[in-house]
């Protein structure tokens, strides 16, 4: 009887000690990869199939399908992933920031948890990445064929350069798996896996030069005609600014770039029909997009199968989200940088079969400020009091969340750099979204100096018009229809104000630091 108790206390223990097992992490994101682009997540593009190891991951896990970027463009919200803070807090507000080594909080958090940290692929964050027990890293955007990378132990940075053949989406899943093949098992581990493609320029491996080639793209209306669209801090008094704001598909902008001059006309000359141009120019930009996309999802299939081989499967939580969204012509715009919904929604989808029902799909309304929180509660710690996003651990297991934001802010920040596009602010609810656009840098002319903007954007100093825009998305997904003049949404906008304001106070958010802005928001804020 003395040796079946020991023998009993001893399973207890052993069952206690399973049921607290840490899971292995796998953070896996790409650049630019809109949520419409992912077949799970519907739309035009989802019978090309274009994504079939995501929608098997989605279908085994939960898909959220209100998750949203708090300012569309890479560094930014790769700083808001990894601190659970908003740019002014964590001091990313825009391309010219590094992440100050010692808010690298994620990598922080998960080591005093016990975790091996590592990523490896695209990091964007400009410091080095030290808080990583390792990291293979691309030097800023990096290159699709035969990337460099920086790398931990192979001298100091950023000079710890080695050299890669082959694409480079083919080669970061070669090299995480080579590293979970070789890192300690005898705890968890913590991997950030991020993809370069499907960012711009889209050159995908040439093995994909037949996927699409006979298919005919679905092209999104308002890429011809939109005429209750947006204001004049978007289109310009009188359409005046059509040609300036927002780099297009179609001919429209006319200060940097469309694709269609750079590629329809390019290949088919001057004369080309307008529309004609257009649509070959929309084919040839998505086909190259979703070649890339295709590619990423080609090798996360094998990535998958390495880790059900291997017995990781059923411990690892899968995690696949991308840095913003992006435009594919909605608006006859190209690249992100913009609160309209391609650009500022995220794909989220979690894999955890420990934890997480197949089949869930969720609308609670999340950004990216609450990933770092929901990981370090997986990994069985509390959400950092210097956090701003909160966990929803509780979603993933099927359960309500208490006490939940309604709505989520945004704020874009670089002004007319790059695409064209204005600073702007607003919050976004379940089913309204209020946008102000203020239009105007947040560093005077003389403060350019230094930056690397200063001789490169022609404009950056030029002050847009100064406009509200609201959009009933229960009724208007697509945001064609600027309701914010209408007086049935008058209410609905005092309110949404409201609440806007009180999210800048909260999360650090206002032009305190900014005094011409600020007088721009409070001289137009009840127009």
């Amino acid at each position: 009887m003395k040796y079946l108790s020991v023998l009993l206390l001893s399973l207890l223990c052993l069952t206690s000690s399973a049921k607290k097992k840490q899971p292995n992490i796998i953070f896996i994101m790409s650049d630019d990869h809109a949520a419409h682009a992912i077949g799970s997540y519907g739309g035009r593009l989802a019978n090309l199939d274009p994504t079939p190891n995501l929608d098997k991951l989605a279908a085994d896990g939960i898909r959220f399908s209100n998750a949203y970027c708090n300012n569309s463009i890479c560094t930014p919200s790769r700083a808001s992933i990894m601190t659970g803070q908003y740019p002014q807090t964590n001091g990313v507000l825009d391309l010219d920031h590094a992440l100050d080594i010692e808010k690298q909080y994620l990598p922080m958090e998960l080591k005093e948890l016990g975790y091996s940290t590592a990523i490896i692929g695209k990091w964007h964050l400009k410091s080095e990445p030290q808080k990583f027990d390792y990291y293979k890293v691309l030097p800023s955007q990096g290159k699709y064929f035969n990337p460099e990378f920086r790398e931990k132990g192979q001298g100091e940075w950023p000079k710890n350069v080695v050299k890669s053949e082959g694409h480079s989406s083919d080669v970061i899943t070669d090299l995480s798996i080579d590293y979970i093949k070789n890192v300690d098992k005898s705890k968890p581990f913590f991997l950030m896996h991020h993809y370069k493609a499907p960012h711009d320029m889209f050159e995908y491996a040439p093995r994909y030069e037949a996927y699409l080639a006979d298919t005919e793209i679905p092209e999104p209306a308002s890429m011809y005609n939109q005429p209750n669209w947006g204001s004049e801090g978007t289109r310009g008094k009188n359409d005046s600014l059509l040609h300036y704001i927002g780099t297009s598909i179609s001919p429209r902008h006319q200060t940097m770039v469309n694709y269609r001059t750079n590629y329809a006309q390019r290949f088919f000359g001057d004369s080309i029909d307008h529309n004609l141009g257009t649509h070959l120019a929309y084919q040839k930009y998505m086909k190259d997009y979703l070649r890339c996309v295709k590619g990423v999802d080609d090798n996360l299939g094998r990535l998958f199968q390495f880790l059900k081989d291997e017995g990781l499967w059923e411990n690892t939580v899968i995690i696949y989200t991308g840095d913003q969204g992006m435009m594919l012509g909605e608006h006859d715009f190209m690249d992100k940088r913009w609160m309209y919904e391609e650009a500022m929604q995220m794909p989220f989808i979690v894999h955890y079969p420990k934890m997480i029902a197949k089949g869930q799909v969720s609308d609670l309304l999340i950004n990216n400020t609450d990933f770092a929180p929901t990981m370090i509660e997986l990994a069985g710690g509390e959400t950092p009091d210097y956090m701003q996003g909160a966990s929803f651990i509780n979603s993933l297991a099927g359960e309500p969340e208490q006490d939940w934001r309604q709505a989520t802010y945004y704020r874009y920040w670089m002004h007319i750099i790059h695409h064209y596009v204005p600073a702007h602010f607003g919050v976004r609810t379940k089913d309204y979204k209020l946008i102000f656009y203020y239009g105007k840098h947040y560093l005077p002319k003389e403060d350019f100096k230094g930056h690397y903007w200063e001789t490169t954007y022609v404009g950056i100093d030029k002050e847009t018009p100064h406009t509200w825009e609201l959009y009933d998305l229960k009724n208007d997904p697509q945001e064609l229809h600027n309701r914010y003049d209408d007086p049935r949404y008058q209410s609905i906008i005092t309110d949404l104000k409201k609440e806007l304001k009180q999210q800048r106070e909260a999360l650090n958010e206002t032009d305190v630091n900014y005094p011409e802005i600020q007088a721009i928001v409070d001289k137009h804020w009840d127009d």
